[in-house]
């Protein structure tokens, strides 16, 4: 039996993202496929019923992907996923967050809340939950799953109201990744950092869907390959300085993730605070209402954080005040 299990789901990209993220570090583990067959193991472990699950010698079991990577990285330090450029790395835990909290929106949006994708998302899943005991009344039981994840999207944000920001915002963020990832064989420069592993698990599942899949591949070529090399990577090279990034590295963050994602997160965030059901904000020029997130919440605080212990770090406040982040951060 290896030192690390790993219980997760091939449909989950916060598995994925920890599956990946232990090839590039080259930690021998145990893929543990969550099912019926192996849901009595995983309940005996969990504290909260969804993957991943990573359990790690001499330490305690852990289901939060963000907390995972980051401990990874402590105990296997090369190869780093760590930025050398101290404002790059602070920008890394900012797009972390973004695929995270707001780019698992999108997805789910796209497999969940239209059709084709949340049938052939519930075939999939029935298959991966069931096995080989897939009952006969095959449509029966996968109407029965889309309707449990449907009657989810409200938690995550998807709502009728809010699909006008959302599609225009899944479009956008994938046209300025591909144009940044056409110059860059990762994000940071010749290797991955933690946002490369959250973005590729989810692109990962948007691939899985047939109308995501199909825009990525016809107008985002170089996120597809990036995404299918993200799997198990391979450093290619030492990370880049911020100056040699900003030329495409800028609006991704101007253009989408200071547009939607960040006032959203810090707006959630107060709502957490004050103990409001729910955020309502424009976002984009348009307004935006859902429930109020509270692990979000306190992912968004760690990250503004790390954002303000770095904000000394050479060309990060110019960057954050170009990109009009810096309203977010406060």
């Amino acid at each position: 039996m290896s030192a690390y299990r790993l219980f997760g789901a091939e449909t989950s990209p916060y598995s994925v993202k920890v599956r990946s993220f232990l090839r590039y570090k080259g930690v021998e583990f145990e893929w543990i496929g969550r099912s019926a067959a192996t849901e009595e193991a995983f309940s005996a472990l969990a504290k909260v019923p969804t993957v991943p699950l990573l359990l790690s010698p001499g330490r305690p079991a852990n289901q939060d992907s963000t907390s995972i990577i980051a401990t990874l990285e402590a105990d296997h330090v090369e190869p780093s996923a760590v930025p050398d450029d101290p404002a790059c790395a602070a920008l890394a835990l900012i797009l972390e967050d973004y695929a995270d909290e707001w780019l698992n929106k999108l997805m789910f949006f796209n497999r969940w809340g239209q059709k084709p994708d949340r049938e052939t998302a519930g075939d999939r899943t029935m298959v991966q939950l069931l096995g080989d005991n897939v009952p006969r009344a095959k449509k029966k039981t996968r109407d029965q799953i889309i309707k449990r994840m449907r009657d989810r999207l409200p938690l995550v944000g998807i709502e009728k109201k809010n699909e006008k920001t959302l599609k225009p915002s899944f479009e956008r963020f994938f046209t300025l990744l591909n144009a940044h990832l056409e110059k860059t064989l990762f994000l940071f420069g010749g290797r991955p950092s933690a946002a490369d592993f959250a973005l590729a698990g989810q692109v990962q599942q948007l691939m899985m869907d047939p109308t995501p899949s199909a825009w990525l591949q016809t107008e985002a070529a170089f996120v597809v390959a990036w995404s299918e090399f993200m799997d198990a990577p391979k450093a290619g090279g030492p990370f880049k300085p911020l100056a040699e990034l900003e030329e495409t590295l800028l609006p991704l963050f101007r253009d989408e993730v200071a547009v939607t994602y960040m006032p959203w997160a810090h707006a959630n965030m107060a709502a957490a605070k004050n103990k409001v059901d729910r955020v309502s904000l424009k976002l984009d020029a348009k307004a935006y209402d859902q429930i109020t997130q509270h692990y979000a919440a306190r992912a968004y605080r760690a990250v503004l954080k790390a954002v303000t212990a770095a904000k000394d770090a050479p060309g990060l406040d110019a960057f954050l005040t170009a990109a009009g982040a810096k309203p977010h951060l406060g």
